[in-house]
């Protein structure tokens, strides 16, 4: 999927809440070796929301990031589509509440998206098509979770919450930061992650959750896209896969040629988990964060489900200049205090009565 006019990242933005609660503490609650859980996911913590924070306000304050950045006045964005699985209100999109607190309604398109861990990188391709032919002059995809997980699940050491948001326009906008040459998905019906209308907890298939969900999706994604542009693992300065855990994305870089040197930068996983909605968006941020003019980027999104988006990106010259006018992914990652077992379940409503 090649736009007919080239589309660009003209600011980003990232929020990690503060709060953390290490995977060890997880493992010694539920009788599991440190082989078992940190060593074997590649995790050492995990970002947890606050009592006060939910996915709008995560991605409230990744857009308002993206916005200082890209220094244009929020009233100018005509669309923001909020890519999660974990919403705020069952009956009510997000998109709405952020666009009023941002004063950007009325005159805007607000939608949320769903498709498990790849919704925010599907709203990113709504707003290439629409700044692309022509329709709106900036719109913003936000992705954007706080992941759900039943107690004592394999899930429950990983999950966590976050968001990442971008801002598009044109490629010839002023100090661009960056140019989305091309995407590709790739979607099969492979049932490995799901949760029924009237669940609490999603549930997932182990058997399909690594070959046939997460590495057959990311990887023929990303070759298939790679293949069109004629383009090889060499020819590109960072890849940022999905990032369920800190061993998947490793391992499917090495499948793709890719090296450790071309990956880690924007592996965030070991300290922080798995951002759903967020993930593969956050850890370009992180690479934003320490790009040059001319280096070139692959992301490839994952969603249960299940399917992949891929993005090939290559940097501007705005990105020097719009990196120091909001807080770092880094600075996020490093502004952190520890939370006990207890306080996480009564923060995220897991002890009922309370």
């Amino acid at each position: 999927m090649k736009p007919l006019r080239k589309v660009g990242i003209i600011g980003w933005g990232a929020y990690i809440p503060r709060y953390r609660i290490k995977i060890q503490e997880l493992g010694d609650i539920w009788g599991e070796s440190k082989e078992r859980v940190e060593l074997n996911l590649g995790i050492s913590e995990k970002s947890v929301a606050g009592p006060d924070e939910d996915t709008t306000t995560i991605a409230t304050e990744a857009v308002k990031n993206a916005l200082s950045r890209a220094q244009i006045n929020p009233r100018d964005l005509r669309a923001i589509f909020v890519g999660t699985e974990s919403p705020t209100y069952a009956v009510k999109p997000a998109g709405t509440i952020i666009a009023e607190a941002l004063n950007a309604t009325p005159n805007i398109l607000a939608s949320d998206l769903e498709f498990a861990c790849k919704a925010g990188t599907e709203a990113l391709q709504c707003c290439m098509g629409l700044v692309s032919s022509g329709m709106i002059r900036y719109g913003v995809a936000v992705g954007a979770d706080v992941a759900q997980s039943r107690p004592g699940d394999d899930l429950e050491f990983s999950a966590a919450a976050g968001g990442a948001a971008l801002i598009i326009g044109t490629k010839n906008t002023p100090k661009s930061v960056a140019t989305i040459e091309a995407s590709y998905s790739y979607c099969t019906d492979t049932p490995d992650f799901w949760r029924r209308p009237t669940e609490i907890y999603p549930s997932h298939g182990e058997a399909f959750t690594g070959e046939p969900g997460y590495f057959s999706h990311t990887v023929n994604c990303a070759r298939i896209l790679m293949n069109e542009l004629d383009l090889k693992s060499s020819d590109l300065t960072y890849v940022v896969l999905h990032q369920p855990n800190g061993k998947f994305p490793l391992r499917a870089a090495n499948i793709l040629g890719f090296s450790k040197k071309q990956i880690e930068p924007g592996l965030l996983v070991g300290e922080i988990g798995n951002t759903y909605s967020a993930s593969a968006m956050l850890g370009l941020t992180a690479i934003l964060e320490i790009a040059k003019p001319n280096d070139k980027i692959l992301m490839v999104s994952y969603g249960s489900g299940a399917g992949s988006d891929a993005f090939y990106i290559i940097v501007e010259e705005g990105v020097e200049e719009k990196r120091e006018l909001a807080p770092k992914i880094s600075e996020y990652i490093s502004r952190k205090k520890y939370i006990e077992y207890i306080t996480y379940l009564r923060w995220r409503k897991l002890i009922k009565g309370i």
